[in-house]
């Protein structure tokens, strides 16, 4: 790996520190070659300290240690993307990020559409929502509906109509989010359970 170290006078490259797991951004820190071989060698990321003038590793006195998963280099050599296992909170005011941000996992528009099952289940006038109309006819009936559209999915995957598969696993998933909801989980949970088994 090339990092241009010489490029700024002070011998140091912006390190941007991200969770392995849920690619959220933690903190911004400064390395040097030095910090950056000891990063390396421990797996405990080191950074230099431009107040300090000297070279910390994070978690040294909190004991919230940035386990090291993996380093790339940007395309100009000069800045670090340093993927990490957080040990606790990540900002010295005890938040998990140094923007006062929850590290947890997003899962993009699906996390946004739990939001919007969510926020129908609980609307006033479920006449006008497919989706408060199903919470209101029990559990029974959505656990039918996840069948029903399991069923339509699995028999347009034995076809060669590749538009009806997509729009049947559309149906399916987005039954199983409110499936999910109405059993008190998230797609979270899920993932947690996922990565238990994969350990």
């Amino acid at each position: 790996m090339k990092i241009d170290f010489n490029k700024n006078e002070d011998g140091l490259v912006p390190a941007i520190i991200q969770d392995a797991v849920t690619k959220n951004v933690l903190m911004l820190g400064y390395m040097n070659q030095e910090a950056f071989d000891i990063t390396r060698e421990t797996k405990k990321v080191t950074f230099f300290s431009r107040t300090k003038k000297r070279l910390w590793t994070k978690g040294e006195e909190s004991g919230n240690f940035l386990i090291l998963v993996d380093i790339k280099n940007d395309c100009d050599n000069d800045t670090l993307l340093v993927s990490v296992k957080p040990e606790g909170p990540t900002c010295h005011t005890g938040t998990d990020t140094c923007w006062s941000e929850e590290n947890t996992s997003n899962f993009g528009f699906l996390s946004q559409l739990e939001q919007v099952i969510e926020q129908r289940r609980t609307a006033s006038d479920s006449s006008k929502s497919y989706v408060a109309s199903l919470f209101e006819k029990g559990i029974n009936k959505i656990a039918q509906k996840v069948g029903e559209e399991a069923v339509e999915t699995v028999i347009e995957a034995m076809d060669s109509n590749d538009e009806l598969f997509l729009y049947e696993s559309a149906d399916l998933l987005f039954h199983y989010l409110i499936l999910l909801q109405a059993k008190g989980f998230t797609l979270k949970d899920i993932e947690a359970e996922l990565v238990k088994r994969h350990k």
